[in-house]
């Protein structure tokens, strides 16, 4: 049985699927306060509907905010959800 060769490592941690992904959520004049809100409450994991409202305060006064932050795949499929429900959406940043 041939021997395995684990190659020398090309990148540093954190790159890949793993490592640090921001989603990032902009403001726009087409969504509500409460919109935003309950959507971030029901699509990021731990985000109470108190605390939508608190993200979508930052989103409106700041113009956009970091909603999530964490391993690219889940970053991924948060993204696409909030870009399904109507949300303006900045690219996925690497941070």
């Amino acid at each position: 049985m041939p021997a395995t060769i684990e190659l020398p490592r090309t990148d540093g941690p954190g790159t890949g699927m793993g490592g640090s992904w921001k989603v990032i959520v902009r403001n726009d004049s087409h969504n509500t306060f409460d919109h935003v809100a309950a959507t971030l409450a029901r699509v990021i994991p731990g985000v109470t509907l108190d605390g939508g409202y608190a993200m979508a305060d930052a989103i409106h006064n700041k113009g956009l905010a970091i909603v999530w932050v964490g391993h690219q795949e889940p970053a991924e499929h948060y993204w696409e959800c909030l870009r399904d429900a109507g949300l303006t959406m900045a690219p996925l940043e690497r941070g």
